[in-house]
């Protein structure tokens, strides 16, 4: 790593030395960039927060009367001589690359993404870079997505089937993002039932204009005769007792992670769908290649495995994560 490089990794997460600010940062600091709004992306006490104008809701959500800024897609502004804009990334609403300028060099940190196409959010945006901080989650030529149309349907025939024998079927689902897009995706093939943490999101998506199947929250509790529903929940609550009270049921889980052998045994009880709100190896390929990087610097997922791909072909590649933060921030 070239000693004059401007981002550097610390025991706090990635910093801006020139701009004096973190990206994601895994501790509270002065000034926090942050590229979307999940739980490990955002952290409570910093003194002020700058993200794209989009993300503002979801983040005052999980942050409540914090300093936040926004700013509108591609828009630029100068933060201590750094040149900061946010880029559509796909992941969720919301959800950006944040482009960095300084000196004439440009980086481009993706965050979480996904380039297949979402009703709920704004699709991915390539951008060109001399460095990519990318993310690396499914960094395995094993991950490959299939179409997600595909894979909707999917899961429609298997909520109809349930429907038909009977049955409830409930889907464990990420209560910011991955619910949102499968009630903006399914067919309405019957009545919708949402846990609570669920219902505070759809919310907070509605009320930007995403179009949703109607729905109704689980606390206000459905004729237990009533059989054939679509119930979403967190997968936290897979071991709830209550669970008990919707049967017969059948229970899916909708991931990235259901392509992985290993989670489908884990998991054998729930009917694995495909379906990840991250780009997959070949697209994380496309991507960096799409940036005309010379440096990629991997982080979460497989990022020492992304390193050696890259390296392979010719980038200057590193990986980055909390393992090593604390001994390159001493050097």
């Amino acid at each position: 790593m070239r000693k004059d490089f401007w981002i550097r990794l610390t025991a706090g997460g990635l910093y801006c030395e020139p701009g004096d600010f973190f990206i994601d940062p895994w501790c509270p600091v002065e000034r926090a960039l942050i590229t979307h709004a999940h739980s490990d992306h955002v952290r409570k006490g910093c003194k002020s927060y700058f993200t794209a104008e989009q993300n503002i809701l979801l983040l005052r959500h999980r942050l409540g009367s914090a300093s936040i800024e926004g700013l509108p897609w591609g828009v630029r502004k100068n933060v201590n001589g750094v040149e900061v804009s946010f880029h559509p990334s796909g992941h969720i609403r919301g959800a950006a690359q944040i482009r960095l300028a300084y000196r004439g060099e440009v980086c481009v940190i993706t965050g979480d993404y996904k380039r297949h196409p979402d009703p709920t959010t704004t699709c991915f945006e390539p951008l060109r870079a001399h460095v990519l901080i990318s993310e690396s989650t499914f960094g395995l030529p094993m991950y490959r997505w299939s179409e997600p149309v595909h894979v909707i349907e999917e899961i429609g025939r298997w909520w109809a089937t349930c429907r038909a024998e009977g049955k409830n079927a409930i889907l464990f689902v990420y209560s910011l993002g991955k619910a949102q897009r499968l009630l903006a995706t399914l067919p309405p093939i019957g009545p919708v039932y949402v846990y609570d943490s669920i219902a505070a999101v759809n919310q907070l998506y509605e009320r930007e204009g995403v179009s949703l199947l109607p729905w109704q929250p689980l606390s206000k509790w459905w004729n237990k005769k009533e059989k054939g529903i679509l119930l979403l929940a967190p997968p936290a609550a897979r071991r709830c007792k209550w669970l008990s009270e919707l049967a017969p049921y059948e229970q899916g889980r909708p991931s990235g992670w259901m392509a992985l052998p290993k989670h489908q045994t884990l998991f054998s009880e729930e009917r694995g769908f495909v379906l990840s709100d991250h780009a997959d190896f070949f697209q994380l390929v496309q991507t960096i290649e799409e940036s005309g990087a010379e440096m990629v610097i991997f982080m979460h997922g497989y990022a020492e495995a992304m390193t050696q791909f890259a390296r392979k072909k010719g980038y200057e590649a590193y990986a980055w994560n909390k393992q090593n933060a604390r001994k390159m921030d001493t050097q």
